[in-house]
């Protein structure tokens, strides 16, 4: 059973917002890269001091914020992945097996791509 209009025009809504809160999060830890779509670049923080305590923070610092830019781009393209497939009509299908995903799985991860099953089977946690 496909998915309502109503439901797909509320993960729509969920799905920008959504993606407006992900730009902002990676505009706020570096700059946006104008060579690659949706990427960005972390800044390296900058303490003013030259010891090595104050050195050691920064690359801590730094590497903590390339992680966090590295999930946060992830999800920024599962998202807007999202939103072109319910512009192209196919939000919804599991994009392994084809099947509806659960509503309540896309309502708690509306940027998923794949039902409950193929995502267990690809994680082997079945």
């Amino acid at each position: 059973m496909a998915h309502s209009p109503e439901f797909i025009a509320r993960m729509k809504e969920q799905l920008i917002a959504e993606q407006q809160r992900l730009e902002q999060e990676l505009s706020d830890i570096g700059s946006k890269d104008p060579s690659l779509k949706n990427h960005y670049e972390a800044e390296y923080p900058e303490s003013g001091g030259n010891s090595d305590d104050d050195n050691a923070m920064e690359v801590t610092e730094y590497s903590d914020e390339l992680s966090l830019k590295g999930r946060l781009e992830k999800e920024l393209q599962d998202t807007i992945s999202a939103i072109k497939s319910i512009e192209n009509g196919k939000y919804g299908a599991c994009k392994y097996c084809g099947k509806d995903i659960q509503e309540k799985r896309l309502e708690a991860r509306p940027a998923s791509s794949s039902c409950i099953a193929c995502k267990k089977a690809l994680t082997q946690e079945v």
